[in-house]
């Protein structure tokens, strides 16, 4: 389904934004064919009054070497060369659309967008907050058009990608899942569009894409990043790390990771397990150098438990020094556990962080209860926020610089997450952004940015 800013929106919002692409608009293919059993290359293109060439132009994995055209899959039917796509009749365009200016950028939002389920309305949130940007943008005087389509989890993204003004736009926020991921990189690619992939998404078309900003980092290059900068940090501290019992922790990519780049620094490291005795534990500590507490989870029982053994171990020894390092997952107890993350100067790595102290953040939650009439929902990070911070940092970037715009510049008015972006070898842009949120033992948190 297109929504041109669905109508519930624009009641909730009254965001004056220009969403229909205008009657004269054409499509790049006029139809997609689902292969049947025993259908061949030839037999499709004589159908359509096409050669195999013209086939093949329109889907180029068929030049692909080893291609095989099965049952099932769907393929672009292009119209004929010297044929152009039917002119659709003057008027025939709902009376509320209008046509994009010749200047806005184009921007199209492939998610799914429904209320059947948390991620349709997690992602009807980041919309809202994407719009919230593009409100600002345009009160500053910029053009901008947004088109967005519900795509679901069951969704055929061949059926979406045909659809008008898909390929007209400059810029695609999407998609939400993996197995859509490859089919829209590719569109993006072959089309000339820029393709912001905002949430986890598995497989590597940013590494072979140059159309591609991918914004989730994997656990391996997030944590790989945290480690080395740990080690940078903290490399004049005794680093303890706990080992909590929990076989379901994924923490192991971390600390695995942190073990190996201690060593290589020389960096001292002592391993005790959150099961023995106060003797054992309190032998893994330095009564000469500061310490650094690390656990193998995230979760918050574990983390509980080694804090209660801290309270003990520095009620009996008030002479040692003892900070902590935690994961992200921690911003979720940190209203919990503010006074003993404090009282043990601990850090958290993360990409994001939702300051509920922050004017900006408590200016930005009102405005978003009176255009919707409903608070955000309560998840971190904020849906809306992203969506908001997403749309300033990219909309905004490719207004200001349009082609040029690669992401390596930090927008420093990020209202909770902050991005950056490098490019890879050959492919398109990753972002690396990375903080530490640091509770300090003075009871004020500060953000160290790398």
């Amino acid at each position: 389904m297109m929504i041109h800013l669905s109508r519930s929106i624009l009641l909730a919002c009254a965001l004056l934004l220009a969403t229909a692409r205008g009657a004269a608009q054409t499509g790049q293919w006029r139809e997609m064919h689902k292969v049947e059993a025993k259908e061949t290359l030839y037999g499709i293109a004589r159908r359509y009054g096409l050669t195999v060439d013209e086939l093949a132009k329109a889907n180029p994995d068929m030049r692909q070497p080893g291609y095989k055209l099965r049952k099932g899959d769907y393929i672009f039917i292009p119209y004929a060369e010297g044929q152009a796509p039917a002119a659709k009749p003057a008027g025939a365009a709902p009376k509320a659309a209008q046509a994009a200016p010749a200047d806005a950028l184009k921007v199209g939002v492939l998610l799914p967008l429904h209320n059947a389920d948390g991620d349709g309305r997690r992602m009807a949130e980041y919309y809202r907050g994407l719009l919230m940007a593009c409100e600002d943008l345009k009160r500053q005087g910029r053009s901008v058009a947004v088109s967005a389509w519900n795509v679901p989890i069951d969704a055929d993204i061949y059926r979406t990608l045909v659809k008008k003004g898909v390929a007209d736009c400059d810029v695609i926020f999407g998609p939400l899942y993996s197995k859509q991921a490859g089919p829209l990189s590719f569109f993006a690619k072959d089309n000339g569009i820029r393709l912001v992939i905002p949430f986890s998404i598995t497989g590597g078309d940013v590494d072979t894409n140059p159309n591609v900003f991918q914004v989730y980092q994997s656990p391996g290059d997030f944590y790989g990043r945290a480690a080395d900068h740990f080690a940078y940090r903290f490399r004049d501290y005794n680093v303890v790390v706990v080992d909590c019992n929990d076989k379901t922790s994924d923490k192991g990519v971390f600390t695995f990771g942190l073990r190996r780049r201690l060593k290589e620094r020389g960096v001292a490291c002592s391993v005790t397990n959150i099961s023995q005795g106060s003797g054992g534990f309190a032998r893994a500590f330095s009564a000469v150098k500061p310490n650094i507490v690390v656990l193998n989870t995230a979760r918050s029982p574990e983390l509980g438990t080694v804090l209660d053994m801290l309270d003990a171990l520095t009620g009996t020894h008030p002479e040692l020094k003892v900070s902590l390092f935690g994961y992200t997952e921690w911003l979720m107890y940190a209203n919990h556990f503010l006074d003993r993350f404090c009282r043990y100067d601990t850090y958290v790595p993360t990409h994001f962080y939702y300051n509920a102290y922050s004017t900006r953040t408590a200016d930005f939650e009102r405005r978003y209860r009176a255009e919707f009439k409903n608070a955000m929902m309560d998840y971190l990070p904020r849906f809306a926020m992203t969506g908001y911070d997403h749309g300033m940092f990219f909309i905004g970037g490719m207004l200001e610089k349009s082609k040029a715009f690669d992401g390596s510049a930090e927008r420093k008015d990020a209202l909770q997450t902050p991005l950056r972006f490098v490019k890879t070898r050959g492919g398109g842009y990753r972002n690396e952004c990375l903080m530490f949120v640091h509770y300090n033992r003075d009871k004020s948190i500060s953000i160290i940015k790398f």
